[in-house]
């Protein structure tokens, strides 16, 4: 199992953005500059029961991805939570998972108080976990 550094300042930018809308699952991409600096791109999400999935908003999505583009990024990780589930990916979140190469990070608040985030690669219909170092 890999391990990876995120910053103190880009966990709170997600942490909070989950807090935002506990009951509904929030999502994000984040990209890595020619610097190894990371940047936060939060998404819309768009699914009809956002309770219990996520989906990007496409314009958000494609806006985000322009954006990355011109500042010469590349996308890093994608971001969602759960709000009343564990940090770890469901079935529908690995068989939705189209970019093998993102790390893929998961934030529960499925303990009230409590806020888990958890990292993994999800390729070909399997999910291995990765150790963050936060």
């Amino acid at each position: 199992m890999k391990s990876v550094q995120l910053p103190r300042q880009l966990v709170n930018l997600i942490l909070t953005h989950v807090q935002g809308s506990p009951s509904a699952e929030v999502c994000g991409l984040i990209a890595i500059g020619v610097d190894k600096s990371l940047c936060c791109y939060p998404i819309a999400n768009c699914a009809e029961d956002a309770a219990h999935r996520y989906r990007m908003d496409p314009s958000h999505q494609i806006d985000a991805m322009r954006q990355m583009r011109e500042r010469e990024q590349e996308l890093f990780a994608i971001y969602h939570s759960h709000p009343t589930s564990s940090a770890a990916p469901s079935v529908i979140d690995i068989a939705d998972a189209g970019y093998p190469e993102a790390l893929y990070l998961i934030v529960s608040l499925n303990t009230k108080g409590v806020l888990e985030m958890r990292g993994f690669r999800i390729r070909d219909g399997h999910s291995n976990e990765v150790a963050l170092s936060l």
